[in-house]
């Protein structure tokens, strides 16, 4: 099978197209026929060797195919899978496997994979379960959102973000958009009740508060989200500045024990279960995916640098 392998870390010139052999499904394993597979920060961050020392590989790649999400075919199945049958179309996430989406077959474990949402391509689908699955997870679980709150999106338009609008709305939350001038019709046109332009304005200095933040991205520190929650809000922080990952992993737990606020980060863990959740609610017309760009797998090198480019506008997905 064709195949986009790396075996060093670098810049996206190290991406090889490459003939390697096709892998064989484990007895709880699904062999999937990949049809197109979604870029995420994970990925541009493993092709950087950016998270070498937390056991991906210290001076070489672990894994030496990229790709988590996918979208595809069911091609055979172990004899132990249960839910999956030949011919069925799924989607899933598998940053929790050893991804390998970057392939023209990829196998994955039962629990990593869902069918796939009936109203959507193939393409559409594999820009959908990582960034979906943290925007759920974020919001649902750590968040716990509920109707009626005030929920602050900063970042609203890209992977995460664009995903978190539209997942807080149907949870019955009024949802404020962080994003630049550029995208700022682009969040109204995904449900967002008000849109703050952060080129012009600081969210954080203008005196409106909310029951939960989610920071996608940003450069605020912590004791500026502070001053804009309600006195017993949530902020969640899946991604944004140094600095400001710093913050939540090494403040927010302080803040959290000392006053009625709860700040920091999350641990995403992709599951069935979250996947089928965001199925339904994608059939139910509730969210859709926002695709930036989509490019053939022997171009995953120029994808790379598209993404690497910054500033994208939902996902990047190459087709297999």
């Amino acid at each position: 099978m064709k195949a986009i392998v790396y075996t060093q870390y670098g810049t996206p010139d190290v991406l090889q197209f490459k003939e390697i052999p096709q892998p064989t499904p484990k007895d709880d394993e699904v062999l999937v026929k990949v049809y197109a597979t979604g870029l995420n920060f994970s990925d541009w961050g493993l092709l950087r060797g950016s998270f070498r020392f937390f056991g991906f590989g210290l001076f070489r790649p672990k894994h030496q195919i990229l790709g988590a999400d996918i979208a595809g075919r069911v091609e055979s199945v172990g004899k132990n899978v249960q839910d999956f049958r030949p011919g069925d179309e799924v989607y899933g996430d598998l940053s929790w496997s050893g991804r390998g989406g970057l392939a023209e077959y990829v196998c994955a474990p039962e629990g990593m994979l869902a069918h796939k949402p009936a109203n959507l391509s193939f393409d559409l689908a594999a820009a959908v379960p990582m960034t979906a699955g943290v925007a759920l997870q974020a919001l649902r679980n750590k968040g716990q959102i509920q109707p009626g709150q005030e929920v602050a999106i900063s970042g609203a338009s890209g992977g995460v973000g664009t995903f978190a609008v539209q997942i807080a709305k149907a949870y019955g939350g009024h949802v404020t958009a962080i994003t630049s001038t550029k995208n700022l019709d682009a969040a109204r046109a995904l449900g967002a009740d008000q849109v703050i332009d952060y080129t012009r304005e600081d969210f954080t200095a203008n005196g409106h508060r909310y029951d939960l933040i989610l920071a996608a991205n940003g450069y605020h520190r912590l004791s500026h989200y502070r001053r804009v929650l309600t006195p017993e809000g949530k902020y969640v922080m899946t991604g944004g500045s140094g600095a400001q990952m710093f913050d939540a992993m090494l403040f927010g737990p302080f803040v959290s024990r000392t006053s009625k606020q709860q700040m920091g980060n999350m641990l995403y863990r992709p599951n069935k279960e979250d996947l089928i959740c965001i199925k339904e609610l994608i059939e139910a017309g509730k969210v859709v995916p926002v695709v930036s760009k989509t490019f053939p797998l022997k171009d995953a090198a120029e994808a790379f640098r598209y993404y690497g480019a910054g500033h994208v506008s939902g996902k990047v997905v190459i087709t297999v």
